[in-house]
């Protein structure tokens, strides 16, 4: 793994995908031994908004959510702050999908990276189009300065390496 001290808010959605698709663990556990170990050492953190998320489905992933070093970071005075800086932009707003439920933790991944200085890994994908009026993670972090990289882009920073065996 990389010497470069990097540190990670994780967006609920890196993990679900990870965890139901391309990393499931039954065939790839070493990705959760790894993500166990930078969360041990504190390289990587999801705010308590995304284990929220999680902790709905009350599936194996938050089992092993539950049980794993990553931290998991409550909301602070520093991070409400970032927050309503966050929000001061009107476009912002549309971040949280109020009718669907649906990102509610998205502004507070930002909030606590901001807070943290640390780099948001998502799998959203920013949004480019000029006639629209969503929103998504990339764009409030390229607005609020915030680096958003996606998983595959974590993997190469961190120097992660699969193996395969039968």
């Amino acid at each position: 793994m990389s010497t470069i001290s990097n540190t990670y808010c994780i967006d609920a959605n890196v993990l679900i995908q990870a965890w139901q698709k391309y990393y499931c663990p039954k065939f790839c556990p070493d990705y959760w031994k790894i993500l166990d170990e930078l969360g041990r050492q504190n390289r990587i953190f999801i705010c308590e908004d995304v284990y929220n998320e999680i902790k709905k489905t009350e599936d194996d992933l938050y089992d092993w959510l539950k049980s794993c070093n990553i931290p998991i970071k409550k909301s602070s005075e520093n991070v409400i702050k970032c927050l309503k800086e966050i929000y001061q932009n009107p476009l912002h707003l549309k971040l949280v999908d109020n009718t669907k439920n649906r990102s509610l933790a998205d502004p507070w991944v930002i909030a606590h990276a901001m807070n943290e200085k640390a780099i948001v890994v998502s799998k959203e994908e920013k949004i480019t189009a000029i006639n629209t009026e969503k929103v998504k993670i990339p764009n409030v972090c390229e607005n609020m300065s915030v680096r958003c990289i996606n998983d595959f882009e974590f993997i190469q920073e961190i120097q992660l390496k699969f193996s395969c065996s039968l």
